[in-house]
């Protein structure tokens, strides 16, 4: 039998992809490099809450308690540690989200501060998504500039390859 929201469920399987290979290359941070990329990875910090606010924004009356996560600190100078444990956090709350959220869901309009009459919830997943890439893809630069050794399947989920 085919999954119930298949949709999400590609949806939720690529935002955790990307979050894999952004905890793939904090984690090669040099640690006498931390300082150097404390306020990227406090950046980082903004691009998963971000996906967990649109998760809360698609499922109000189900995920009230995710306004919590509002909180913690975000945008700031963090360590690798921190940065690490809080995606943790996220991704708890990302887990839950996606399993209160159906494919109808994504085509439902969800005012932003930007765009008042709303727009589709999809369009808000994909926008926080690419946020998330861009940053994870600016990481991958600075590590690459400062000679740690990384390659192409540090950045991507590369399918098909061991």
């Amino acid at each position: 039998m085919p999954p119930a929201n298949p949709l999400c469920g590609a949806l939720r399987d690529k935002i955790y992809e990307q979050i894999e290979r952004t905890t793939h290359l904090i984690a090669l941070v040099p640690a006498d490099r931390h300082a150097s990329f404390g306020k990227l990875l406090g950046h980082l910090l903004d691009c998963c809450a971000g996906i967990c606010a649109v998760l809360a924004a698609a499922a109000p009356d189900r995920l009230a308690h995710f306004s919590e996560l509002r909180t913690l600190p975000v945008n700031h100078v963090c360590t690798p540690a921190e940065a690490l444990d809080r995606i943790g956090v996220y991704r708890t709350r990302i887990d839950e989200g996606f399993a209160a959220v159906t494919d109808a869901d994504l085509a439902r309009l969800v005012p932003t501060v930007f765009v008042r009459k709303g727009e589709p919830l999809f369009t808000l997943f994909l926008g926080n998504l690419e946020h998330l890439i861009n940053h994870k893809h600016e990481l991958f630069t600075c590590l690459k500039q400062m000679g740690v050794p990384v390659a192409t399947a540090d950045l991507y989920h590369l399918r098909g390859v061991e």
